[in-house]
């Protein structure tokens, strides 16, 4: 494992990416420019809880049907949190389906 920017291990930035959602994962994207295996992750968590944050939004302007969806987004969160920063710890490059592809361009993109 090599160190990064941050000055952390590889696999502890890739929790770090992680920990608030898609604003740490912004911050590592900045900041981290040359480990492929934080940068995805911080693309990565940028895209899954911004969409999270965004479907949470827009579920709300749904009445009753949208609301009772709503209400499932913080566990379904959790979960995902959970489950990406353990793989991250692991040292594991996990990739969510459709979600990663994405975050791949956005990757490169900056």
């Amino acid at each position: 494992m090599s160190d990064t920017k941050i000055g952390l291990a590889e696999n502890i930035s890739g929790v770090v990416a992680y920990f608030l959602g898609f604003i740490t994962g912004i911050v590592l994207l900045v900041i981290e420019k040359e480990n492929k295996f934080v940068r995805f992750h911080a693309a990565q968590s940028t895209v899954v809880f911004g969409a999270l944050f965004i479907i949470s939004i827009i579920l709300g302007f749904i009445p009753i049907i949208g609301r009772l969806i709503a209400l499932f987004l913080p566990i379904i969160g959790l979960v995902l949190w959970l489950y990406l920063m353990f793989m991250a710890y692991k040292g594991n490059l996990y990739r969510l389906p459709v979600l990663a592809d994405f975050a791949d361009k956005q990757e490169n993109a900056l």
